[in-house]
């Protein structure tokens, strides 16, 4: 089936089966590697992307559903939320860092200003093995702190 979406501001335009995984097409055909597969089953957030402004777990999802939408990654992401997490020393492995920025990046566009317990709830479908959450709380606290910044000075 054909299909055409925009990934990270651009257009895309691919032939794929019905069967393949949006998880699949993002890492195997495009080369999306920061979409990871943990669980294959929409529990661990490894596999996380934004469509249309929500964030959805890649595993679950079929890539012929990305069509006419909007899909954000990793590497759509602005720096600040990254560096927040540098910052932070949020990041060990790295292997669930990209969902849990992904995550970051939707609260933090309907919350500039989340509280500890928004963070929690937004961060709660991506699980972390190596820090730990204390660290990855405060990398979004830092995160929006930036972007709080980076708006006064627009």
């Amino acid at each position: 089936m054909k299909i055409k979406f925009t990934l990270n501001g651009q257009t895309i335009e691919r032939d794929v089966p019905v069967y393949k995984r949006a998880l699949d097409f993002l890492r195997d055909d495009l080369k999306i590697t920061s979409v990871k597969e943990g669980c294959g089953e929409g529990e661990c957030g490894a596999c996380t992307i934004i469509v249309n402004g929500k964030n959805v777990h890649s595993c679950l999802m079929l890539a012929v559903e990305l069509d006419g939408k909007e899909v954000i990654t990793l590497e759509g992401i602005e720096d600040q939320i990254k560096d927040a997490y540098v910052e932070a020393g949020a990041i060990q492995c790295g292997f669930c860092t990209p969902g849990f920025i992904v995550s970051t990046k939707v609260l933090l566009d309907k919350h500039p200003n989340p509280s500890e317990e928004e963070i929690k709830e937004a961060l709660e479908g991506n699980l972390c093995r190596c820090t730990g959450y204390v660290k990855i709380i405060n990398a979004v606290k830092i995160a929006s702190s930036y972007i709080k910044g980076s708006e006064k000075n627009d």
